[in-house]
C-alpha cells in the first residue's frame, strides 16, 4: 500500500480542494455561507474518500460508495 501523499489522485483532490477555499473566498457573503460551504465540504470529502480507498483492503466497497 502507498503512502496516500504521494498518489496522483490525492495530490489533485488537495489542489482542488484548495482552489475552492480561494475561490468562495471571493464569493458574495450570501453564496460563501450557503453554496461555499457545500463545496468546501464536498471537496473535502473527496479528500478523505481518497484516504480511506487507499488505507481499505477492499478498494471496490469505497469506490461504489463514492458513486
Amino acid at each position: 500500500m502507498a503512502y496516500y501523499e504521494n498518489l496522483p489522485i490525492y495530490k489533485k483532490a488537495m489542489e482542488l480542494a484548495i482552489y475552492i477555499e480561494k475561490a468562495v473566498r471571493d464569493f458574495t457573503r450570501y453564496h460563501k455561507y450557503t453554496i461555499g460551504t457545500d463545496m468546501r465540504n464536498l471537496s473535502r470529502d473527496i479528500v478523505s474518500l481518497v484516504i480511506k480507498a487507499n488505507s481499505r483492503k477492499d478498494k471496490k466497497s469505497v469506490a461504489q460508495m463514492a458513486k
